[in-house]
């Protein structure tokens, strides 16, 4: 149960968030790589399984473990024990765990979303709520709320159009009746601005938890210009764009 065994987890398992911890300051990496690992896990609890009911008992056993932290029953389990330090220590709101496990039932499923709302929720407590969680781990006031989940709703937007072609290869459907690639985009790219307008209301000293969301506005800026969701960056743009973020702290 070690911060070591959660990075190299998020290393094989969530290679761009690994660069964006690995681009942070040492200081906050005990922090962010446990986070960052719990969401892998439960990100990925759905899809090791065909049987939608081993699914679902797989993400019941990450909320157990979320509301045992209250209690201090840890688990021992490489990612849940460092878990429990994190919610302990600084005191990451169990609600908001507990949602982003829930909204992943969804993923268990073959239904649409409930319409761009349901879709926006989804976002709302996955991409929104990790990137709040990441920001309280890292000591970020309750007034920077605003402007976290909104930034992560963004970034969240982005790597969830990413997926598109996947998910509707495994049958899902990922976009509600009605709604395209470039529509979601421009939402993510306003949720993007709102952020931005709110940034005064984050401290410089919480930006390495935002670094996770540093290719988001120029995969949103091709996502609108083409319609299509299978759109990457070249290594160059993604490297320099981190590099930027990281140096400057602006995002």
């Amino acid at each position: 149960m070690s911060v070591e065994a959660c990075a190299e987890l998020v290393r094989r398992g969530d290679p761009d968030r690994f660069l964006a911890v690995m681009a942070a300051p040492p200081r906050v990496r005990e922090q962010l790589f446990p986070l960052y690992a719990f969401n892998l896990e439960v990100a990925r609890a759905p899809w090791v399984t065909a049987e939608p009911l081993i699914a679902e008992m797989r993400l019941q056993w990450w909320r157990d473990v979320v509301e045992n932290a209250q209690s201090g029953a840890a688990r021992a389990h490489e990612v849940a024990g460092p878990l429990h330090d994190l919610i302990r220590d600084f005191g990451l709101p169990i609600e908001v765990l507990d949602a982003l496990i829930a909204a992943r039932r969804w993923d268990i499923t073959r239904d649409p979303h409930d319409g761009i709302a349901g879709l926006s929720d989804y976002l709302d407590a996955t991409g929104a709520g990790l990137m709040w969680l990441a920001g309280r781990a890292l000591g970020a006031p309750d007034g920077a709320e605003y402007a976290l989940r909104a930034y992560g709703w963004a970034a969240a937007a982005a790597a969830y159009l990413q997926a598109v072609p996947e998910l509707e290869a495994r049958g899902r459907q990922p976009l509600p009746p009605g709604t395209t690639a470039r529509d979601l985009a421009r939402l993510a790219l306003d949720r993007l601005a709102t952020a931005r307008q709110a940034r005064r209301l984050v401290p410089k000293d919480i930006a390495p938890a935002l670094l996770a969301g540093w290719q988001a506005e120029s995969l949103l800026r091709q996502m609108v210009a083409t319609g299509r969701c299978d759109v990457r960056l070249s290594e160059f743009q993604r490297r320099w764009r981190l590099l930027r973020q990281a140096l400057t702290g602006r995002w």
